[in-house]
């Protein structure tokens, strides 16, 4: 695929960023436009490796390796080459509901486990992918295509993010009338609220939801099921019914102090901001600022560092980012070989836009948080942290260990907690009656089925808190399996 010689000819290139002081002025997308003579040379990158593991979507060492969707990846590559974009949208379609979602958020596990990043840089397979279906787009390529039958089944889809988008979008094109329940105001899940516009507009999810409205697909917001709407109600109204809700309950900081104000889950700070956002461009004033203050996120992942950059706008006074795990090396360990997911450094958008802002990258790793401290109003003002090392017993069993010594006192009037998900919220899970294990729905991977007759569960609701693209994956496989169920017979992929 692509050109036989083109990953030696060519070096692996990526738009360039926005400058980070510039940038940090407004909420608006970081990325460059990429010139498509660029985009037709990292698509000659794609070698003819005979067996192309970017696209084999398995799970090694509990992480994606290769894509979950089986995108086509070399086949698009090598019609980008060629200059046949229509072609390569088709086939890009073909696998993936949204790839101008997985195109910007997605950490690109395909990019982990291709051939080329053996020895080199991997080619630049998440930039190609949003090129592809920007360009769709931009030349009016993608047009609402309602079904042209009806089966005259209704389905009800709870959640509106990348699963329930991705399983409403598959069950629409087989022909069903299709309902899809979300409680917030805005359609998109995670992918409106959790991520900052500045990582993914929001125009482009508001697109997509008008173009699968335009396709026949209903969205009620504001509607919260259990509260506004019963499930005795939706199994009398509905042929079937697809949970797609989430894993929205927060794993917490169990440490003296948790309770003070100014201490808040990161995913209520990012809603907030987001929403104060597309509501009034913050006139309204219904977000947590972080202006003039001193800002502490506990946690080392995505979500953190979206922290990071959101409070970096909000002209925070300084900012720390707490990780419990040591710095990642800069070259792959032995004991995480290619094809699995790359465990190295990397300096994400935000890292980048703090170094710019205060001279330094703003992680701090292997800290643990021993206390958190309030002034005589009931507010955070400082907290206690302690270095840990890791360390293996002779089991192999990893743990944590304090050093004696590293305690170090750290002001902060912000406190934001981002250290994941633990699954979905029981009371949802109790309201519908569901076998669960650990706080996620009961349902064989593959199948869907709950202990309900005729209702389904996807994405993080039954596998936990994971990747864009596992959720779509469950929410297309979700749909194809509600389909055989209500027809007896299935044409979804």
């Amino acid at each position: 695929m692509g050109k036989a010689t083109g990953f030696i000819e060519y070096k692996r290139e990526v738009p360039k960023e926005r400058d980070p002081l510039a940038r940090l002025q407004d909420w608006e997308e970081h990325y460059l436009p990429f010139p498509e003579e660029k985009l037709r040379k990292q698509g000659a990158r794609c070698m003819d490796c005979g067996t192309p593991f970017c696209h084999t979507g398995i799970e090694l060492n509990g992480m994606a390796s290769g894509c979950p969707l089986y995108n086509l990846i070399p086949e698009w590559n090598d019609l980008v080459y060629r200059g046949r974009w229509k072609e390569a949208l088709d086939r890009l379609l073909s696998t993936n509901n949204f790839p101008e979602f997985t195109g910007r958020v997605c950490p690109a596990p395909c990019e982990g486990s291709c051939t080329v990043a053996i020895h080199d840089p991997a080619v630049a397979i998440k930039t190609i992918e949003q090129a592809i279906i920007d360009k769709g787009f931009a030349e009016g390529w993608i047009v609402p295509r309602p079904p042209k039958t009806r089966t005259g089944k209704k389905v009800a889809v709870v959640g509106s993010g990348p699963a329930g988008l991705a399983c409403a979008d598959q069950l629409n094109k087989a022909g069903h009338w299709v309902t899809v329940f979300e409680r917030a105001d805005r359609v998109g899940g995670l992918l409106t609220y959790g991520i900052p516009n500045m990582k993914l507009d929001k125009k482009l999810v508001e697109r997509r939801v008008n173009l699968l409205r335009a396709e026949g697909i209903t969205f009620v917001t504001n509607t919260e099921v259990g509260k506004d709407i019963t499930f005795k109600q939706l199994r009398e109204e509905f042929d079937a019914i697809v949970l797609c809700a989430g894993a929205q309950k927060h794993r917490d900081l169990h440490v003296e102090g948790r309770g003070l104000k100014g201490v808040h889950f990161a995913m209520e700070y990012l809603t907030l901001a987001t929403k104060s956002l597309l509501d009034s461009k913050f006139r309204d004033g219904k977000f947590i600022s972080a202006e003039g203050k001193d800002v502490i996120v506990i946690g080392g992942g995505d979500t953190g560092a979206d922290c990071i950059a959101t409070a970096l706008r909000q002209k925070c006074r300084s900012l720390v980012q707490f990780g419990k795990h040591p710095r990642l090396p800069d070259e792959r360990s032995a004991d995480n070989p290619w094809p699995e997911y790359p465990y190295v450094f990397t300096l994400d958008y935000a890292y980048k836009e703090a170094m710019a802002k205060f001279g330094r990258d703003p992680r701090e790793y292997s800290i643990m948080t021993k206390k958190i401290v309030g002034d005589e109003n009931g507010h955070v003002k400082e907290l206690h942290t302690v270095q840990m090392e890791k360390v293996r017993d002779k089991d192999g069993n990893i743990s944590f260990r304090e050093i004696p010594g590293t305690e170090k006192v750290w002001p902060a009037q912000l406190v934001l907690i981002a250290i994941g998900f633990a699954g979905t919220e029981e009371s949802l899970l109790d309201h519908f009656g569901l076998e669960q294990v650990n706080l996620k729905v009961k349902a064989e991977y593959g199948k869907y089925a709950t202990n309900l007759e005729g209702v389904f569960a996807a994405g993080d609701m039954r596998r936990g808190q994971s990747l864009i693209v596992w959720a779509i994956h469950e929410g297309r496989e979700a749909a194809r399996e509600c389909d055989q169920y209500l027809m007896g017979y299935t044409n979804l992929p």
